[in-house]
């Protein structure tokens, strides 16, 4: 009795729930819309949607095959049947466009169904042959086409994936550097020399003075120019085998000092064959003393004696 009077002189208070203020349906300049106006009009085309989200009929069989973790090759035909139809009318009733090929498989599959249903002959060999078997192999080379598309879509693709680089590279102009000239080939070029000045040799009367640190000053000043020379152009056959000798050390020295550049050109391909040595290459000489212009040259020569050395001097 105590407690209903207590209830009596304090009522519970009811606590009501907060509840969510409605979403518009749109804003109109700055105004929300909640209800649909009744004189708005909404024609029955005014939305279009093409769906791709299949890729063909095979693609929506294989998709219903597999989401239900069915076996391929042991396919329950009417169930899929039901499925893929009841697919169909749904995008019709939602006005979506549907390829020809889809209402096509529809048509094969009620064909299958009849089939399974219907009874069916023995055939010649006495196995019956299952309706469902081109579908099979449909689908199975379906899925291993979509399976290889997949995997080739998944490699990187440029401009997707992966961007070019595209660096600037100044442009150089490219070398080519002769071979080197080997020691006996210059000795080959040497004797080709002096069989020429033994043709210009005879008796000497007086005994002249040659100086191959002088020599070496003639052969620069005759490269003065900064081209390659012919090798033999360097010597006078007239000044003999002595004079031709004097020449050859002075180019030596040259060389030891890294004052002279001497190529040769690539030597040809013989045949093992060949019975006769084929011609040697010509060999070229230039001065590579044309930055050295800001002191004199000073030449020495281990070949020079005291007296040829003090008659040049």
């Amino acid at each position: 009795m105590t407690s209903e009077l207590a209830l009596d002189a304090n009522p519970p208070t009811q606590t009501t729930p907060p509840q969510q203020q409605e979403m518009p349906l749109a804003v109109v300049h700055g105004q929300p819309v909640l209800q649909i106006p009744q004189d708005l009009y909404i024609p029955p085309d005014a939305l279009e949607v093409i769906l791709d989200a299949f890729e063909g009929p095979l693609d929506l069989l294989l998709y219903l095959i597999r989401r239900q973790n069915l076996d391929i090759l042991d396919i329950p035909v009417a169930e899929i049947t039901r499925q893929y139809v009841d697919y169909i009318n749904v995008m019709q009733e939602l006005r979506f466009e549907l390829a020809a090929e889809y209402l096509v498989m529809a048509a094969i599959l009620a064909e299958i169904k009849s089939r399974m249903l219907l009874p069916r002959p023995p055939a010649e060999d006495g196995e019956e042959t299952d309706p469902r078997a081109e579908l099979v192999r449909r689908l199975q080379e379906y899925e291993r086409f979509k399976r290889a598309a997949e995997d080739i879509d998944a490699l990187p693709r440029q401009d997707r994936d992966t961007t070019p680089v595209h660096a600037h590279v100044p442009d150089r102009a490219a070398v080519k550097l002769p071979p080197p000239v080997e020691l006996k080939e210059m000795l080959l070029a040497l004797y080709d020399v002096l069989k020429r000045a033994e043709l210009f040799s005879g008796h000497a009367i007086k005994r002249e003075a040659l100086s191959v640190r002088q020599r070496m000053g003639d052969v620069l000043g005759r490269l003065d120019d900064g081209k390659f020379h012919r090798f033999e152009s360097l010597f006078s056959a007239e000044e003999g085998k002595l004079g031709v000798l004097v020449t050859f050390l002075a180019l030596l020295e040259l060389a030891k000092e890294q004052l002279l550049d001497i190529v040769q050109e690539p030597l040809a391909h013989v045949p093992a064959e060949a019975a006769e040595r084929p011609p040697m290459p010509p060999i070229y000489v230039k001065s590579l003393a044309l930055g050295n212009t800001n002191a004199p040259l000073q030449f020495n020569s281990e070949f020079d004696d005291s007296d040829a050395a003090d008659a040049t001097t």
